[in-house]
């Protein structure tokens, strides 16, 4: 089976859905707009890589539509070049836009989270359009039960839904060493520094919590980077809590296991809908308590109470009140963990969530689209 992946060549989930298929013996070509930018090439040698050489847009408005459209020449070309037995195209606006432009079938379009809750938000325009390539796709799949909620507002067609779960034997409790005062506790998050992703709203609940607690002991780490760095480290200043936060700045996909797993408690306090949150499944595996904000498909990854606390969003005074009981009570953070793993054992392992997008491809097949 030869499958060709419209998506974002430099994110870490089309880096996974390709070498996953590459190691089920599948050929798989990824064709994005902009050029392998990542600091290590982390594909599979067997997957192939085509690009448009066009940078990827950062907003949903004209200039975006009109770069994707321009990615479509090449990406006729490589279709005959390639001769996929299915197109599968990953963002139901951007790469679901080209790839039905295409005249491809068996197409598959997936939606991812910003594309469904955002782009056809924006404008009757944008509407329109993802109507248009949901009705041209062959199947649509979804990260989550939220999302495909969602794109239901845009299709009458089931939506299958195929969690971006995670690796098990990579995702896991290890011990590590912490690098932090020892007894320390420490909070983390693990997400790209954008305000979207509510890191403020996190230093904010952690500087009520040192308030309410007073101790050196709370550390929080915050792994990743992006364009509010910058402004995150001068309000650490402003709270008087710089000397108990750790910015690490980029890290690899591959070494995140080992964060995780310095972390006593995992936080994802978000402003905008969240397709599914997979660093709060990969914290969950990883047995760590998880406090995330309500929007979107976390409620749904996080069993409110049980694996973890879900809180009002832009509320960081509702974190920090969650965050406390878990730091009281070390017993209830174990037990939560605990419960926490079972859950992605139970509905996020990986390699089923592989096997069903395989079987939706066989499926396309057979039907002869």
């Amino acid at each position: 089976m030869k499958v060709l992946l419209l998506s974002k060549v430099n994110s870490t989930h089309t880096v996974r859905w390709a070498n996953a298929l590459v190691e089920r013996g599948i050929k798989v070509l990824v064709f994005g707009l902009e050029d392998l930018k990542l600091k290590e090439n982390p594909y599979n040698p067997e997957v192939i890589i085509k690009t448009a050489g066009i940078e990827e847009p950062k907003q949903g408005g004209f200039r975006e539509k009109v770069n994707y459209l321009k990615a479509l020449p090449k990406l006729k070309s490589t279709i005959k070049e390639f001769k996929p037995d299915i197109l599968h195209a990953h963002f139901a606006s951007s790469y679901g836009l080209i790839g039905s432009l295409t005249g491809f079938h068996p197409i598959v379009i997936s939606l991812w989270g910003s594309d469904i809750f955002d782009f056809p938000r924006r404008s009757s325009l944008n509407a329109l359009i993802i109507k248009h390539n949901l009705k041209n796709a062959d199947e649509i799949t979804s990260t989550s039960i939220t999302m495909a909620k969602e794109g239901a507002k845009y299709t009458s067609r089931e939506i299958e839904v195929v969690p971006f779960g995670v690796d098990l034997n990579i995702f896991k409790p290890i011990e590590v060493k912490k690098n932090f005062l020892k007894n320390s506790i420490v909070i983390g998050t693990v997400k790209a520094l954008e305000r979207k992703y509510g890191i403020d709203i996190l230093i904010r609940a952690f500087a009520l919590l040192k308030a309410k607690i007073q101790s050196d002991a709370l550390e929080l780490l915050i792994v990743g980077d992006g364009p509010e760095r910058d402004n995150l480290k001068e309000l650490s200043r402003e709270l008087k809590v710089e000397n108990s936060i750790t910015f690490t700045g980029y890290v690899p996909h591959v070494d995140l296991p080992r964060y995780f797993n310095m972390m006593d408690i995992f936080v994802l306090l978000s402003r905008v809908e969240e397709s599914f949150g997979v660093v709060v499944v990969e914290a969950m595996a990883c047995e760590k308590p998880v406090v995330v904000s309500n929007k979107g498909g976390l409620p749904e990854v996080v069993e409110n109470g049980v694996t973890g606390f879900v809180v009002p969003a832009e509320n960081p005074e509702a974190a920090a009140s969650a965050l406390k009981t878990l730091i009281m009570n070390k017993d209830l953070r174990e037990l939560m963990g605990k419960k926490g793993r079972e859950r992605v054992l139970r509905l996020y392992n990986w390699e089923e969530n592989v096997s069903k997008m395989i079987e939706i491809y066989k499926k396309l097949l057979k039907q002869n689209i």
